[in-house]
């Protein structure tokens, strides 16, 4: 099944700190920029930040033992790209909102996750399924 990427922008205070971390660390190819946005490949999707005020957080909900950001984005990796990104992160210290590590082990939507900020503040939910069917099960 082909998924149409999608588009995301979201406001960020400092455009040169999401530029290194989103194109640095992350390893999202830059597009297009101007002195106010910046878009990214953000794992085959159009993402940008815009220079702004950024939303933070404030709530978070119960899911599978954690507390999840209710505002948050990702992507859906391939189970090898997942780890790799996640070894990755954790040896650039990023600190991490929810650890890397499987939730519904053993249940339909099995499915290995990971949660961190970007430097704005905006959280970000990374995953994958070892059998991607599993992504929208019930």
């Amino acid at each position: 099944m082909a998924i149409p990427p999608f588009h995301l922008a979201v406001p960020v205070d400092d455009l040169e700190a999401a530029r290194a971390f989103y194109g640095g660390l992350m390893g999202c190819p830059e597009g297009r920029s101007s002195d106010t946005w910046i878009d990214f490949n953000f794992f085959g999707h159009q993402f940008v930040v815009h220079q702004g005020t950024p939303l933070g957080q404030a709530d978070t909900n119960d899911v599978d033992g954690k507390q999840v950001p209710s505002f948050h984005f990702g992507a859906v990796l391939d189970w090898e790209d997942w780890h790799a990104l996640a070894t990755k992160l954790a040896a650039a210290e990023i600190e991490f909102v929810i650890e890397p590590g499987i939730r519904f082990e053993g249940e339909v939507g099995e499915q290995a996750t990971m949660f961190f900020l970007d430097p704005a503040g905006n959280a970000i939910e990374l995953k994958a399924f070892k059998d991607p069917s599993q992504l929208f099960a019930k």
